[in-house]
């Protein structure tokens, strides 16, 4: 759901000394852990919350630019999603739209000062090429009770680094802080942003994630990452 970057791996892989858990499986303790690496990792990657939607890998300010014959399919993908993305949030008010003088249909955009405070900016420098990775964030995770926890049996596959065992855990949470740009145009972010519903204050969901059993008995989690969505 959202490009890989080898420094951001690394950076959710929880390492979790919990040997009473395997046996017991306390669902307050597991409440702790989850909420506690949701917190981690928007405190590490500064997002401003664990929904975010994606709109391309571009810098500010940026001046839309037609697809060319020798573009590659990434740079064709890349333009797609801007063009769908771009107008949203202009009309939103998280960007500003300018025409392009004598260019039909072209628009400079850049963050206003609302899009500025929900905006997050992953820049990833392993290719030739640096891509600058760009979304608007919001509602941080509030756990409010782990439901139940349910361990399974399988096959390890050769020189996997987990065991036999995985733990996969329901839990009910709510988001805070939703703003105001999220709530009143719900129906035009579910539009473009298909995948998923805008999440609302005073709402309960509920989600599953895996903890892994490794060797030495201590639970790994490498799921915790804000949920990225693209349009």
């Amino acid at each position: 759901m959202k490009p890989k970057n080898s420094k951001l791996t690394q950076l959710l892989l929880l390492l979790i000394a919990c040997n009473s858990l395997v046996g017991c499986y306390n669902k307050e303790e597991f409440k702790h852990i989850i909420q506690n690496g949701y917190d981690k990792v928007r405190a590490n990657t500064k997002v401003k919350g664990d929904f975010c939607y994606y709109l391309g890998d571009l810098r500010f300010p940026y001046t839309d630019e037609p697809v060319k014959e020798d573009d590659t399919r990434g740079m064709i993908w890349n333009k797609e999603d801007l063009a769908k993305s771009l107008p949203l949030f202009a009309e939103i008010g998280l960007l500003s739209r300018q025409p392009v003088a004598g260019q039909s249909g072209l628009y400079h955009y850049d963050l206003t000062d609302l899009g500025r405070e929900y905006w997050h900016q992953d820049i990833d420098n392993r290719f030739k090429r640096t891509r600058y990775y760009n979304q608007f964030c919001y509602g941080p995770i509030v756990v409010e009770r782990v439901t139940d926890v349910t361990k399974n049996e399988y096959t390890r596959a050769q020189g996997y680094s987990y065991n036999k065992v995985n733990l996969e855990v329901d839990f009910d949470y709510h988001v805070i802080e939703v703003p105001d740009w999220v709530i009143n145009n719900k129906e035009k972010l579910n539009s473009i942003y298909p995948q998923s519903d805008v999440m609302l204050p005073n709402e309960s969901y509920s989600h599953t994630i895996k903890f892994y059993v490794g060797k030495d008995d201590k639970l790994y989690q490498d799921n915790l990452s804000y949920f990225q969505f693209k349009p």
